[in-house]
């Protein structure tokens, strides 16, 4: 993929923007953030993005008559700044299959738990509810089934016998630190497909 511009919507504290922006700066991911737009204007990622001196971006969802018009609003604003690859972090609205479509196969989220166990709201708690001896974070392309895209990377916790649910989450959380940039730069070097439900990466087919 030439364009390596990313578009990158938050609702909150913008931690996993902040491990995207720093290996941007380190060289470890060639990327450009080409905008931060949050449905928040107290979202504290925006400072982060910010300080970077990335440009920033409040569009208040709650200004709009339908969830597609909404979308339509960032889809119009991401398409201004040519973003090739949309990144969700911890931005807090489902999108329409209306937004899905305009970037097909160009949208990624991170999830914290092992997909496709424990979709939705709070996997990390709903792993240490259940009992489960391993947990972690996923990183997927976005479609219109909630958390149900194509896996692109996944990364283990193991859940230890004492934990809280707030422990195993604030684990998690560095591996989601650590495996979002590295989904990014994959979708952004291009030569992955997509067969069925598996993402494959390499040089052969490029759908970039």
């Amino acid at each position: 993929m030439r364009n390596r511009r990313i578009g990158v919507l938050i609702s909150g504290r913008g931690s996993n923007l902040q491990a995207i922006i720093d290996r941007i700066a380190d060289g470890r991911l060639d990327a450009t953030i080409a905008i931060v737009i949050s449905n928040r204007a107290d979202a504290a990622g925006l400072a982060r993005a910010a300080r970077a001196g990335i440009e920033t971006l409040h569009v208040d969802h709650k200004g709009y008559g339908s969830r597609e018009a909404f979308d339509r609003a960032l889809v119009a604003e991401l398409r201004q700044r040519d973003v090739a690859l949309v990144c969700l972090a911890g931005f807090m609205r489902l999108l329409s299959a209306e937004f899905v479509d305009a970037f097909p196969n160009r949208i990624l989220n991170i999830h914290p738990s092992l997909l496709p166990a424990f979709p939705g709201l709070d996997g990390q708690a709903q792993a240490w509810e259940h009992g489960v001896k391993v947990s972690g974070a996923t990183v997927h392309i976005v479609t219109p089934e909630l958390d149900a895209g194509p896996i692109v990377c996944q990364a283990v916790v193991p859940v230890d016998g004492g934990d809280t649910a707030a422990a195993l989450a604030a684990r998690i959380l560095v591996e989601e630190h650590r495996i979002y940039p590295e989904a990014i730069g994959i979708m952004l070097d291009g030569g992955w497909r997509i067969e069925g439900r598996r993402f494959i990466a390499g040089r052969g087919v490029d759908d970039a």
